[in-house]
């Protein structure tokens, strides 16, 4: 391994634990700070792959987070969500060029 590929890795994986250090955690009681909204959806949303992993080994970590203010929350949610993946219009644009 070169000395390049190998402070990629490294860089990868500080970047990967800088994400899942602002992961949605659970609320031991529910209804005390602040209500998550759509920014906090957003941001939710974006790191969502890293943070489904990061739940396999640790309980502490949740993918959604439950006290949040509904529909703006969601949306901010599937929009991170749909942002990190690319959505599908590319692929679409793609697939009608063939």
């Amino acid at each position: 391994m070169t000395v390049q590929r190998l402070l990629m890795a490294v860089g990868a994986l500080a970047l990967l634990g800088l994400a899942a250090g602002c992961a949605a955690g659970p609320n031991p009681v529910e209804g005390v700070g602040d209500v998550a909204g759509f920014w906090q959806g957003l941001w939710h949303g974006f790191i969502s792959p890293i943070v489904l992993v990061v739940s396999f080994f640790s309980e502490q970590v949740n993918i959604y987070e439950v006290h949040n203010n509904g529909g703006w929350y969601n949306f901010g949610f599937v929009l991170g969500a749909s942002a990190f993946f690319g959505g599908g219009g590319g692929a679409g644009a793609r697939a009608a060029r063939r």
